[in-house]
């Protein structure tokens, strides 16, 4: 790949650089003296050629000290310093799609913590919430307890399947558009540009002795990214606390301990992950670049260089021919504008994170030089292998009927039914019964055998229910509570939104025992619970143990 020193034709350089376009004979020279030069620019030259940049005289056509980080001669080194990369600011229609992707999931995340609805009485009104010490997760009108774990686990498997599903048919655009690290790291990136210029703002500034600018800009950076991670942390445990309450404790110094340290652990770890390490999450501590190759086919859509028509590649000025050269003016914007820092010229790569900003980058060029759009852009794999070519069907029918995406949909199909099912048909009151094992029976003086059982009965509606409690499947049975009498029936008011645990203990006359009822020591009994309007809402099969005959 050509590098800064030979790069020579057309060349932007942005934030008090000088700008080639496509009005200049001749391309600027671009070595020792030259980028001296562009040093030493005046504060008046580089609000002269602001002007003409808005004024639209002058077209940048190129960033020549752009250059990949990921080629062969950087990878001699196995522990080699990083190279900081400075993405450039760059319009399109991909850069627009991860402004709205971008602004949605900031949205998302901080504000939905103070979102409220009604669920009556005693219940909590904060929409979204996991609530760890009554062991319930609240998610707008669906209530989870703890024992509906496995709707967790539904839902981890469908997100998988779909997270399969997106990177089969379009490749790691989880990665550039959505992904968290992929948006807080663009987040800070546009901080720093805000703060610092551009990218050749930031490469002058970093290279610059240390000075009241520079420590000004730094400081102001770096601030600005500790309130970002501070607030990200503090959106995060509002998802495990009333929000409105907790905000109020935690200015006052009344929140919980645990609210500080995990507040504390997150503005770390998202300052650190988002503001230092940035595209190092991606390409080196994330799983997921490695697990993606076995996930895609020659039909995945992946960003790619069209290199049958972009070679010969070749510096362009205005009114060359196009005769006997390729489309690729070697500009090297699409380096410039990569989060990255690749050249995606070099193929299908491991650190590209498929965003599309160098196809905008790219588009913007294209337009400039009058030449077809899409140089860079979607295409399946197997285009990229031939070159360009289209060797394969790629229409939207055999992107859908691939085995992979057919059995992702169906993966994904089954789990949604049976999760919908689940939650439509679920009923509002559990019964569980749990069995004495010590001692497993008692026989009474009248030759009656008394088993013991704690019930259990959860009510998930927000008032009181009175309920009766029944016990079947054996002959004569009869229910009493710890200090009440034999009764067909034990009644038992459910308070709202709780779980509600009462001793009981089931009777079997003597004479049943030596009818024969338990000729193997064991039987199976039912402990049935009904409403107030006395339908069966709740069963529960259980052991009756005596002795054997």
């Amino acid at each position: 790949m050509a590098n800064a020193q030979n790069q020579s034709v057309t060349h932007s350089e942005t934030d008090g650089g000088r700008q080639t376009g496509l009005h200049d004979l001749e391309p600027p020279a671009i070595g020792a003296a030259a980028l001296a030069s562009k040093e030493a620019t005046s504060e008046k030259g580089a609000s002269k050629k602001s002007a003409r940049m808005k004024a639209g005289a002058e077209v940048p056509l190129g960033t020549p000290d752009a250059e990949a980080h990921n080629t062969e001669a950087k990878r001699v080194e196995l522990y080699a310093s990083r190279k900081k990369v400075y993405p450039r600011r760059v319009y399109g229609t991909f850069r627009m799609v991860k402004w709205v992707v971008m602004a949605l999931s900031l949205g998302i995340y901080y504000l939905t913590p103070w979102l409220r609805i009604d669920r009556g009485a005693g219940a909590p009104d904060q929409a979204v919430l996991i609530d760890m010490p009554a062991r319930k997760a609240y998610f707008f009108w669906i209530e989870i307890w703890a024992q509906e774990v496995y709707y967790a686990t539904g839902l981890l498997v469908l997100a998988a399947m779909i997270l399969f599903l997106v990177t089969a048919l379009a490749g790691r655009v989880w990665c550039g558009y959505a992904c968290p690290q992929t948006v807080w790291t663009d987040l800070f990136v546009h901080i720093e540009r805000w703060i610092q210029g551009d990218r050749a703002a930031r490469i002058r500034l970093d290279k610059a002795p240390w000075g009241p600018v520079k420590i000004f800009k730094k400081v102001s950076t770096h601030a600005a990214w500790l309130a970002v991670a501070i607030l990200t942390g503090g959106a995060m445990v509002f998802y495990f606390a009333d929000a409105p309450t907790l905000a109020v404790q935690l200015v006052t110094g009344q929140a919980p301990a645990t609210s500080y340290f995990f507040i504390g652990l997150l503005t770390f770890t998202t300052y650190l992950l988002g503001g230092i390490a940035r595209e190092q999450v991606c390409i080196y501590m994330c799983p997921w670049p490695r697990i993606q190759s076995a996930l895609i086919d020659d039909h995945s859509l992946l960003v790619t260089y069209n290199r049958e028509r972009g070679e010969q590649r070749g510096k362009y000025r205005k009114g060359d021919s196009w005769d006997d050269r390729g489309d690729c003016i070697d500009c090297n914007q699409c380096v410039a504008v990569c989060p990255t820092g690749i050249d995606i010229r070099d193929g299908f790569q491991l650190e590209c994170i498929q965003c599309g900003l160098c196809a905008d980058a790219c588009n913007g060029i294209m337009k400039k030089v009058g030449r077809p759009r899409n140089l860079i852009g979607y295409a399946p794999t197997h285009v990229d292998r031939a070159g360009g070519k289209v060797t394969q069907e790629t229409g939207l029918l055999s992107q859908l009927l691939r085995p992979r995406v057919l059995i992702y949909m169906g993966v994904i199909l089954v789990v949604s039914a049976l999760m919908l099912t689940s939650l439509v048909t679920r009923s509002d009151t559990t019964l569980n019964v749990l069995k004495d094992r010590n001692p497993l029976f008692v026989t009474l003086s009248d030759g009656t055998i008394r088993d013991g059982y704690t019930v259990n009965i959860a009510n998930k509606q927000h008032v009181v229910r009175p309920v009766t409690v029944t016990v079947t499947g054996l002959p004569g049975l009869r229910l009493k509570t710890a200090t009440g009498l034999p009764t067909e029936a034990v009644t038992i008011d459910l308070p709202p939104d709780a779980l509600a645990s009462v001793r009981l203990f089931a009777l079997l006359p003597g004479d049943a025992v030596r009818g024969g009822a338990l000729t193997s020591g064991q039987g199976t009994i039912t402990f049935e619970v009904h409403d107030d309007t006395g339908a069966l809402i709740a069963t529960k099969d259980t052991s009756f143990s005596g002795p054997r005959r």
